[in-house]
């Protein structure tokens, strides 16, 4: 699968249920922060109302495959993202989260003028380790029994990625 064929775009309210069938997915909550059995409802007003997220879903002929989250952080972090991801388990491997990734990318280095784009990622999600270090990111400390997940404590690495600010040419 090439980028060209995924389209990543704003999610919008009626994507809601398509979000709740990727996060819904048990492989997606157990690699993320979410609950399982969230509803259509709650993502529908988050969708709606939640300024201080960007939600971007990715599209396979017009089926909604995949989501990210770009979280705007405020006052003395205003130059700081967080982002987390989630991709359906048959379309895994084949691009999408790279494609919503370098979406993510783009806001944040071009739009946002984000310095620091930060994120945790349980440290036995290798793949997401992979991707997210072909991307600029390293790995700044672990932190131990960080999540209750699936019955027990599991660690998570802190990944961060920095930009470097453009140079100034003034004359």
């Amino acid at each position: 699968m090439t980028h060209s064929e995924i389209v990543i775009r704003a999610c919008r309210p009626e994507d809601a249920a398509a979000v709740v069938a990727i996060l819904g997915q048990r492989s997606s909550a157990a690699m993320t922060l979410q609950i399982p059995y969230s509803t259509e409802a709650e993502w529908q007003s988050r969708i709606v109302s939640d300024a201080t997220n960007r939600i971007l879903v990715a599209e396979i002929d017009g089926r909604v495959v995949g989501q990210t989250g770009l979280h705007l952080s405020t006052r003395r972090r205003a130059h700081v993202g967080g982002l987390g991801m989630a991709v359906l388990e048959e379309y895994r491997g084949r691009g999408v989260g790279a494609a919503l990734l370098g979406a993510v990318i783009d806001l944040a280095d071009n739009w946002y003028n984000l310095l620091r784009l930060e994120l945790q990622v349980y440290t036995d999600n290798s793949p997401a380790v992979r991707l997210y270090e072909r991307n600029g990111f390293v790995i700044e400390g672990t932190h131990r029994a960080f999540a209750f997940r699936l019955g027990e404590f599991v660690d998570v690495y802190t990944m961060a990625r920095l930009r470097r600010p453009p140079q100034l040419n003034i004359d």
